[in-house]
């Protein structure tokens, strides 16, 4: 039987962000992994699953000595945003350079991301990655917890931290109740070559119940879109010829960036928002997907569970320090206190723009065009907005300066 102070149920890039994070703290730290990621292939094609990275998650990733390594293979940066509602004056820009920044954020590959971490992860002397490896059973002791894996191994740890994602096992286990709301929507996401370049813009349209997005890759005529819209729609746009998908591609995209061309594959997956009731429990605290996944319209999923990471590691670090147990749920409260006030902020938030943005009632279009364009001419607004949206609101104390 192995021991350790904390073990990590999920090699993701949550789970692998708080490994990296606790190097160097004098805790042995064991990242529990299925799938080892492979290393991406960067003469291929750039894969479909993105992720919109905030200034905040890149803060994390500097500290965590990875930036670098991710720019190295593969990365965008975007410099500008635009969101308008089809057929309306409704509409709303930013720009990076009135606010002084180099830019709004990147928009990179998960694989890119996730390979990063999995090599800062295995040169780092206090973690040890089992993998492939699932977990079988648990069980939860007064001074730690016990994990039995499918091989038969065993091993304990003074904390758990569950990263497995929106199916958890390990909060299963552990019998925390979830809260959960059915969008109702499919996202389809693929790789689009445009004729107009995207002029390293992210853009999104709302129109009716749909929403379109396309976020700006390395090639300037390169796009990664996320279409969400109503699960039939989004098998018939799956199903429909090529052309035809590029046909209505333009079209919903008011021929932003002219004609279109599918370059990949296209993967629908359904949106559900998930809260669980607990964040942390005894010897046990949930990060990332586990405890929340939310509607991606804003791009925000994978910086909310980077900020959850964040939290637990200056939690763990400052408990560890000053000698007190880390697996105790007296100490895990004011992680999980912080960590449930931001995802229920930002679940409030995403059901409320999708709820105002719904249907084509003229009343509540009218409203809405209204308001978008308020907001992009009144003094104070956007940087207010943009501030959220980089996310440095929800930086914990220990990145704040940095």
């Amino acid at each position: 039987m192995q021991s350790f102070d904390v073990v990590i149920a999920g090699g993701g890039m949550v789970g692998l962000a708080v490994a990296c994070g606790l190097q160097g703290s004098g805790m042995r730290v064991a990242v529990l992994e299925q799938h080892p990621p492979q290393a991406p292939d960067l003469q291929a094609a750039p894969a479909v699953r993105v992720s919109a990275i905030n200034l905040a998650s890149e803060r994390l990733l500097c500290h965590l000595g990875v930036w670098q390594d991710i720019l190295a293979m593969r990365a965008s940066a975007y410099h500008g945003m635009e969101v308008w509602e089809k057929d309306s004056f409704g509409q709303i820009r930013f720009d990076d350079q009135p606010q002084g920044i180099s830019s709004l954020g990147y928009i990179i590959e998960n694989q890119v991301i996730h390979h990063a971490l999995w090599q800062r992860a295995s040169q780092c002397s206090d973690i040890q990655l089992i993998a492939p490896s699932a977990l079988q059973q648990v069980a939860f002791g007064d001074n730690e917890a016990f994990v039995t894996l499918q091989d038969g191994s065993m091993l304990t740890a003074r904390l758990l931290v569950a990263a497995d994602g929106a199916q958890s096992a390990l909060r299963e286990k552990a019998d925390i109740p979830l809260v959960f709301r059915d969008y109702q929507h499919h996202a389809l996401v693929a790789n689009i070559r445009s004729v107009q370049p995207h002029q390293s813009v992210a853009r999104q349209v709302f129109y009716g119940d749909g929403i379109l997005a396309f976020l700006p890759l390395a090639d300037p005529h390169l796009s990664s879109i996320v279409w969400s819209c109503d699960p039939q729609q989004a098998s018939r746009l799956q199903g429909m010829s090529e052309q035809e998908f590029n046909q209505q591609l333009a079209v919903a995209f008011d021929m932003k960036l002219g004609l279109c061309q599918l370059e990949s594959d296209r993967k629908t997956f359904p949106l559900v928002a998930r809260y669980a009731r607990q964040f942390a429990a005894h010897r046990l605290a949930l990060v990332g997907d586990a405890a929340h996944t939310i509607h991606p319209l804003a791009g925000q999923g994978v910086n909310l569970g980077f900020m959850d990471a964040a939290e637990l590691i200056g939690e763990i670090r400052r408990l560890h320090q000053q000698g007190k147990d880390i697996g105790q749920h007296l100490y895990l409260r004011r992680y999980e206190r912080n960590r449930k006030h931001s995802a229920a902020l930002m679940l409030a938030s995403m059901q409320g723009f999708r709820d105002l943005f719904a249907g084509n009632n003229p009343a509540r279009k009218l409203l809405r065009d209204i308001g978008l364009k308020l907001a992009d001419t009144l003094p104070g607004v956007k940087p207010q907005l943009l501030k959220q949206a980089m996310g440095l609101h929800d930086l914990p104390d220990w990145l704040q300066d940095r």
